[in-house]
C-alpha cells in the first residue's frame, strides 16, 4: 500500500481543485475519479457537444501530471470508506490509505419518474460521458425535446441545435431559468434563444415520454404533442452521498459539515455539491471552490472558514450574457425588499434592496459593473437614493469614472465559471503573467465563457508598467507642434492687415490679392479633407494595403498641423462674423482637441502609470470625442464659406 497522506474522492472540477492545491503546497495526494475521463471543466461540456472544442482543450491543466506529488486514478470507484483504518477501498480491490480525506462525490442528474423516462432516446447532460453519447445520437437526432430550462438544459439545447437538430426546451415554470432570473430577464432570454431557432415553453409540464421501443413523441399536460426521437432530461442533480451513508457519517441533504468543511470525523472534509453547510447544498461551482480554498487551508493548518456563499452566475447563456447575484427567487416575495428595473433594447437590468442595501441583481445582456455588483452584493453596500436614481435612468449604480475593476477588492470574484478573486490575479501578475492568456494558464480564469476577459486585460494593465503606444515620441513631438499653432489661433493678437498698396509687402500678396486668398482657402480646404479621409482610416479596412495605422495617424498629425497654419495665412487670425466666425472657432476647436487626443494618446503609458485613467477608459477618450464631434459642422460650415465668398 502507498504510505498515507490524503486521498481525494471525486475528479469534478472542486475536487481537482482541491487536488492540484495540496499538491502545490508539497503534500502526497491521490485523486479518485469514477469518470473514465482526466479532470475536465463541466462548463465547457456545451462547446464540446457541439463540436466547437475538443476534449484536450476543457481537461483541467493542473491535473495533467505536471505536479510530482500528485497521482490521478480514473475510472475508479470507490466503494467503501473504512474510518476506523483510515482507507478507501475502490471496486478493483485496491486499498489507499489516507491521513486526510476529501470528499468531493458531486452529484448526480436528477431523473423525475416520468412515464416513459427509461426508453431508448432518452439522455442526460452532466458529464463527458453524457456529451460524448448526445455527440454520437447527433447524427441521426432530427427533433429533440430538452426537459429543464435551467442552464444545463439551454446548453444541452445549444449544443443539438447548432448540430442541426429541431429542438424544443420545456420548462415546468413560467420563465426560463427560473432560479437565477426573474420573469422579464427570462423573457428576453427566451426571446434571444428563439432568435437562434430553439423553440421555448414555459409554464407546461411533461406528462409523458411515449414510443413503442423507443422515443416517438412528448405528451405534455396541457393536451399537446410533441413529436421526438431524442429526449435530453435537464432537471436538477441529487448529491452523490452514498458512501458517506455507508460510512455513518451526518447527513441531509448533502454531507453536514462545519465552518472548516470538516464533517463529524474531522479528518474527512467534504466540499462541492456533495456538501451541506448550515442547512444549504450549493448546486453552483463558485461556492464549491471557496469550500475547497476553506477544506486546503484547514488541512495545510492556515486557519481559513467559510461563512456560507451567495450565489452568483455570470455566464453566457446560448451567447447571451447572464448575470445574477443573490437568492433572487426569494428576494421577488421577501417582505421590505424593493426592486428598481431598467430596460433598453436587448438589455435588462433588476436591482433588489432591503434596508437600503443591494442583496440581488439581475442582468440579461452585458454589464460592465456586473463585477462590482457582485461584490456590493456580497459586502452589503449601502445604495443611496442618487444611485437608485441613476440605475433607473442609465442602467448603472455608479459613475463610468468609477467603473475600474483595479478598484476592487481582493476578495471580489472576477471569474465565475472558476471562482478566481482579484487576490489570487494579482498575485499571479506578480508572480510573472502579464497576460490575459497567462492569467488563464496561472488561475483558469476566463478559460470557460470569456465573458471576463476584458476585466483580466484591466488587470493585467494596472498590475505592470503600461506600455506605450508605437511611434509616441513622434506622436507626442507632432501634437505638441500642432497644439501650439492652434493655441495660436486664439491666443495670439490678430495680424494687422495693410492700410496701403505696396507691391513688394507680404502682407498684401496674402490678404488683398484675390488670387492668392483663393489659393490659400483652396489648399486649407485641401489639408482639412485629407485630415477627415485620413481620420476614417481605422473604420476603411482596404486601407490596412497602404500602411499601418501608427505611421497614418503621424500622418494626421502633421496635416492638422499643416492645416493651422493654413488658417493663419488664410486668415491672419482674423475670425471675422457671423458665418465666418463660427468657421474660424470649429476649425480652432478641431485643432486643439486633436492636437490634446494626440499627447493623451502619446502619453497614455504616462498617464496610467500615474493612475491617471486606465486601459478601458484613458484619459484621450474625451478629447477624441470632442474632436470627432467638433468635426462634424465643419464640412457644412465649408461649403457655405465658398459659396458667400463667390457670391459676394
Amino acid at each position: 500500500m502507498p504510505e498515507p497522506d490524503i486521498v481525494v474522492i471525486g475528479g469534478g472540477p472542486v475536487g481537482a481543485r482541491a487536488a492540484a492545491l495540496l499538491a502545490e503546497a508539497g503534500r502526497q495526494v491521490t485523486l479518485l475519479s469514477l469518470e473514465a475521463y482526466q479532470p475536465y471543466n463541466r462548463v465547457k461540456l456545451t462547446p464540446l457537444l457541439s463540436g466547437d472544442v475538443q476534449f484536450g482543450e476543457i481537461a483541467v491543466p493542473q491535473t495533467a501530471g505536471q505536479t510530482p506529488n500528485l497521482a490521478v486514478h480514473t475510472g475508479l470507484r470507490a466503494t467503501e470508506i473504512d474510518r476506523k483504518s483510515r482507507v478507501v477501498r475502490t471496486a478493483d480491490g485496491q486499498i489507499w490509505p489516507f491521513s486526510k480525506l476529501v470528499i468531493a462525490t458531486g452529484s448526480n442528474a436528477f431523473v423525475p419518474n416520468i412515464p416513459g423516462h427509461d426508453l431508448t432516446g432518452v439522455y442526460t447532460f452532466r458529464t463527458a460521458a453524457d456529451a460524448s453519447a448526445l455527440m454520437a445520437r447527433s447524427i441521426s437526432a432530427r427533433r429533440v425535446v430538452v426537459i429543464g430550462g435551467g442552464l444545463l438544459g439551454l446548453e444541452a439545447a445549444r449544443g443539438m441545435q447548432r448540430r442541426q437538430a429541431e429542438v424544443t426546451v420545456i420548462e415546468h415554470e413560467g420563465r426560463i431559468m427560473p432560479r437565477q432570473l426573474d420573469a422579464g430577464g427570462g423573457a428576453l432570454l427566451a426571446a434571444r434563444i428563439e432568435e437562434i431557432g430553439v423553440t421555448v415553453r414555459t409554464g407546461v409540464a411533461v406528462r409523458e415520454i411515449a414510443g413503442d421501443a423507443r422515443v416517438e413523441e412528448v405528451r405534455l399536460a396541457d393536451g399537446s404533442v410533441l413529436p421526438c426521437d431524442t429526449v435530453i432530461i435537464c432537471t436538477g442533480v441529487r448529491a452523490n452521498i452514498d458512501l458517506a451513508r455507508a460510512a455513518q457519517l451526518p447527513i441531509g441533504r448533502g454531507i453536514v459539515v462545519d465552518s472548516r468543511m470538516r464533517s463529524l470525523d474531522p479528518d474527512i472534509y467534504a466540499i462541492g455539491e456533495c456538501a451541506e453547510h448550515d442547512g444549504l447544498v450549493h448546486g453552483l461551482v463558485g461556492p464549491g471552490f471557496e469550500q475547497a480554498d476553506v477544506a486546503v487551508a484547514d488541512i495545510l493548518g492556515q486557519g481559513a472558514q467559510y461563512d456560507g456563499s451567495i450565489p452568483a452566475t455570470k455566464l453566457k447563456v446560448i451567447g447571451a450574457e447572464v448575470f445574477s447575484v443573490g437568492e433572487v427567487e426569494q428576494l421577488e416575495v421577501r417582505p421590505g425588499v424593493t426592486s428598481h428595473i431598467w430596460e433598453e433594447t436587448g438589455l435588462y437590468r433588476r436591482l433588489f434592496i432591503q434596508n437600503a442595501r443591494v442583496v440581488g441583481a439581475i442582468a440579461v445582456g452585458g454589464w460592465e459593473q456586473a463585477s462590482r455588483v457582485q461584490n456590493a452584493v456580497q459586502q452589503g453596500t449601502l445604495i443611496y437614493p442618487w444611485m437608485i436614481r441613476r440605475f433607473r435612468r442609465h442602467g448603472v449604480i455608479w459613475p463610468d469614472a468609477d467603473d475600474d475593476v483595479t478598484t476592487l477588492p481582493d476578495a471580489a470574484t472576477v471569474c465565475n465559471c472558476t471562482g478566481v478573486t482579484c487576490g489570487r490575479l494579482r498575485d499571479a501578475i506578480a508572480a510573472g503573467a502579464t497576460t490575459p492568456q497567462a492569467l488563464g494558464a496561472a488561475t483558469g480564469a476566463g478559460n470557460v465563457c470569456g465573458s471576463c476577459v476584458p476585466l483580466l486585460e484591466e488587470l493585467v494593465s494596472a498590475g505592470g508598467p503600461p506600455k506605450p503606444v508605437r511611434l509616441f515620441r513622434g506622436l507626442l513631438g507632432l501634437s505638441l507642434i500642432a497644439g501650439l499653432v492652434a493655441l495660436a489661433l486664439a491666443a495670439l493678437p490678430r495680424i494687422p492687415f495693410p492700410q496701403s498698396f505696396d507691391a513688394d509687402s507680404l502682407t498684401v500678396w496674402l490678404w488683398r490679392d484675390n488670387i492668392v486668398k483663393q489659393w490659400t482657402g483652396f489648399i486649407l480646404l485641401g489639408l482639412t479633407v485629407a485630415a477627415m479621409i485620413i481620420g476614417l482610416r481605422k473604420r476603411l479596412r482596404f486601407m490596412d494595403r497602404l500602411g499601418s495605422y501608427d505611421w497614418w495617424r503621424m500622418v494626421h498629425l502633421a496635416i492638422g498641423g499643416l492645416a493651422a497654419l493654413g488658417l493663419v495665412a488664410h486668415t491672419g487670425l482674423r475670425p471675422g462674423a457671423n458665418l465666418n466666425l463660427a468657421l474660424f472657432v470649429v476649425f480652432t476647436l478641431t485643432l486643439v482637441m486633436g492636437a490634446l487626443a494626440g499627447l493623451a494618446t502619446g502619453g497614455d503609458h504616462s498617464l496610467r502609470a500615474r493612475r491617471i485613467g486606465t486601459a478601458r477608459k484613458p484619459v484621450r477618450r474625451i478629447p477624441t470625442w470632442v474632436h470627432i464631434i467638433a468635426i462634424w459642422p465643419l464640412p457644412l460650415l465649408l461649403a457655405a464659406h465658398v459659396l458667400a465668398s463667390y457670391a459676394f
